[in-house]
């Protein structure tokens, strides 16, 4: 049985019209992808990508920052509470071959860092852009558009 890609989706849990369209049609194309979609489980961006995914016929994960099964959105399949407030952010990260950040706030940069600590693939749709010492740092794939998107984290993640 060949291992699914799973790839996880990054960003703010409080976004605009257009940033949960961008998501929505995200984790559509993840779905579309035959890929597992990992997330935070909560609202905005995470709402979005998994609300595309669940369209799309997709498996879609949360791994949820409190103890109640109940606080994840209404299209995560699987949830998995911790407890562990943000730092569940290196679950998420942890869990995916892949990372794609959509826009995003300081809980999404940690879990960039995250995924760039541990060598695990990111990719941006509009999102933070990394600099050491005033230098810009291309550590970050960057994609146009959610299809794009997919397409480098699958290949970056070597699948």
């Amino acid at each position: 049985m060949e291992t699914p890609v799973y790839i996880a989706v990054v960003g703010s849990s409080e976004t605009s019209r257009d940033t949960f369209a961008t998501a929505e049609a995200l984790g559509a194309a993840i779905a579309g992808r035959g890929a597992r979609l990992v997330c935070g489980g909560l609202g905005g961006v995470m709402e979005a990508a998994c609300k595309g995914a669940r369209s799309a016929g997709g498996m879609t994960i949360g791994i949820l920052p409190g103890l109640e099964h109940e606080a994840a959105n209404p299209y995560v399949d699987v949830t998995i509470p911790t407890g562990m407030g943000e730092m569940r952010n290196a679950l998420i990260v942890r869990a995916a071959h892949a990372v794609i950040a959509v826009s995003g706030e300081f809980g999404t940069l940690s879990e960039i860092a995250f995924a760039l600590r541990t060598d695990t693939p990111v990719v941006g749709l509009d999102t933070w852009e990394l600099a050491r010492h005033g230098e810009p740092v291309d550590a970050i794939l960057r994609a146009g558009d959610p299809e794009s998107a997919v397409s480098l984290a699958i290949e970056a993640a070597g699948f």
